[in-house]
């Protein structure tokens, strides 16, 4: 308790801050990406943002009332084991209260308050409450946020008297946490990119790619959804999209990477895994095509996983791409991060748990960009093969580690999706991410090989970002002279000879991390910049328990002098 004068001092600088930055929300808080209206009258708008790293989501609820407000969960759809939260501003000023229903009664107030307030306004006939909760339920009367969809339920009154709601009620199942917009321009269109009638060999891994030119448009557009079309789903494993430079002009089909032409092309475009599904742009960004892009070509690249070593299968699969002349206010990219894929890198077997890293240091990014700038990260695609069980992306500025970009505890090789981040994250120009794999092993009794066959390993991170920059790729490799000099001059043979158990692969393990390291940074023109770092340590992912104490009050103070200063305007 004694810390909160010198905590209140932290937030009066951060609201500063946020004051010198509001104008660059005024089209789109970075917090509240995703935006659903609850009523066919559009009297009641719900803005939402989430961080499932912290464990939090943060709720914006428009209500066109001066009355009462209230909206929460329904198990069923509607009041009976509700949890529910009601607010307003009366007479005496404002109120807020976390509740639940056991019927069609007047929901009873919570012993524990589990929803944070952060600003309550009434302006123009429309009451605005701003609130903040846990993912994770708090106690017996809150309902968890899952992953599935769940039923919302909204009641408003007229007055600030909490009464009967009458016909100023209703319910809407939405998916908070895997939510995907759906916007339907009224002059959209679309083209796909596949293969054509392209035979799958009898390998049980085969990288096919295919260079192509996208259809020509006079004028520039902007690709809001991207959707897999997938003729052989149990061959499909995954598919890549990259921009190739000026000098490509030519189609070209071939196995990927046994040709120079397939090589050329290495800015990614789109990502699709398997077990995912389309993925929408939010409405701040989309890729462009046409205009000044219309010239380039493209690389097709699939994955097909031939378990089986079919003979004779056809396949047609590859991208649709949804696309629309109402231009966004950003040009979206993907960067890929990571470990460079390359084949003396090696996992021991018998591994229980065995980490690599791959780090992006954008303090290079000058290196091979004349412009370069912050990069607004909304999504993400973890990426490892068969040995793979969790990834992580950690955020580093100034030596410090100050977040977790994304996290997947639970690896599943069956289901790779491109997954939104829940809130618009900054990188940045200067701040590091380190992407870490964590892999077992222990049921092989050879070397794994950093490579491209199911059964060699990646580690990955395809970041969806704004504004747009000509970058295909920040990865990084241990420094494989000083990995020879501290392992010894016959490092292969010793590698394939050395006896494996839990003391040599944590040995091991540790001088991967420990060297220095090579930090690749490569343009859409295959300018590459070669540079030398070391790997930072990565914190444990944070709890997240109920806020109370020190933390509500000084949210709550946070967002009072927030209001205030609004007003003031």
């Amino acid at each position: 308790v004694g810390t909160c004068p010198e905590r209140n001092m932290d937030i009066l600088s951060l609201v500063l801050l946020l004051l010198s930055v509001q104008w660059s929300w005024a089209l789109e808080d970075p917090l509240l990406p995703f935006s659903e209206h609850l009523d066919p009258e559009h009297k009641v708008q719900l803005k939402w943002g989430f961080d499932e790293i912290q464990g939090t989501i943060l709720f914006e609820l428009t209500v066109s009332t001066s009355g009462w407000v209230g909206f929460g969960f329904s198990p069923k759809g509607g009041m009976t084991g509700a949890d529910i939260v009601i607010g307003g501003v009366g007479a005496k000023g404002s109120y807020f209260t976390d509740r639940h229903a056991g019927g069609n009664s007047m929901p009873v107030i919570d012993q524990k308050q589990n929803y944070k307030l952060l600003s309550l306004t009434e302006t123009d006939g429309k009451t605005v409450m701003k609130f903040q909760r846990s993912i994770e339920a708090c106690d017996e009367n809150d309902l968890t946020i899952t992953n599935l969809p769940m039923k919302l339920i909204y009641a408003y009154g007229q007055t600030d008297d909490i009464m009967y709601h009458s016909t100023q009620r209703g319910t809407k199942e939405l998916s908070l946490l895997k939510y995907m917009p759906r916007v339907n321009p009224p002059n959209s269109m679309y083209f796909d990119m596949t293969m054509i009638n392209f035979t799958v060999p009898a390998n049980q891994t085969h990288y096919h790619c295919k260079i192509m030119k996208a259809p020509t448009f006079d004028r520039k557009q902007h690709i809001y959804r991207i959707e897999p079309v997938i003729t052989n789903f149990d061959l499909v494993h995954h598919l890549l999209l990259y921009r190739c430079p000026p000098s490509v002009t030519e189609p070209f089909e071939a196995e990927c990477y046994t040709s120079l032409r397939t090589n050329l092309c290495m800015e990614t475009i789109a990502v699709w895994g398997v077990g995912g599904g389309a993925f929408e742009f939010p409405e701040v960004a989309g890729l462009p095509i046409g205009g000044n892009v219309s010239d380039f070509f493209y690389r097709l690249e699939v994955h097909y996983n031939n378990a089986n070593k079919s003979t004779g299968r056809v396949d047609n699969s590859g991208l649709r791409f949804y696309h629309t002349t109402e231009l966004r206010q950003h040009d979206a990219a993907v960067l890929g991060a990571g470990l460079v894929i390359a084949p003396w890198y090696a996992i021991p077997p018998k591994a229980k748990s065995f980490l690599t890293y791959g780090m992006c240091d954008t303090a290079y990014f000058p290196k091979v960009l004349e412009t370069p700038h912050d990069l607004q990260v909304f999504s993400v695609m973890l990426h490892t093969h068969l040995a793979g069980r969790k990834v992580r992306v950690g955020h580093f500025r100034g030596e410090k580690q100050i977040d977790f970009l994304a996290v997947d505890e639970n690896y599943d090789f069956e289901y790779q999706d491109v997954t939104n981040l829940g809130k618009t994250k900054t990188v940045k120009l200067g701040d590091k991410l380190l992407v870490e794999c964590t892999y077992s092993t222990e049921n092989r009794s050879t070397l794994t090989w950093g490579g491209l066959s199911t059964t060699d390993e990646m580690c990955l991170a395809f970041l969806f970002y704004y504004p747009a920059m000509n970058l295909s790729g920040c990865m990084s490799f241990p420094n494989t002279t000083t990995l020879r000099s501290e392992m010894g001059t016959t490092w292969l043979n010793m590698m394939s000879t050395k006896t494996w158990n839990d003391t040599s692969i944590n040995q091991y393990q540790q001088t991967l991390k420990r060297i220095d390291q090579l930090v690749v940074i490569a343009d859409s023109f295959k300018n590459i910049s070669r540079n030398t770092g070391l790997i930072p340590n990565l914190s444990v992912i944070p709890s997240a328990p109920c806020m109370s104490g020190c933390d509500t009050k000084n949210l709550a103070l946070l967002w009072l002098l927030l209001c205030l200063l609004v007003h003031v305007k």
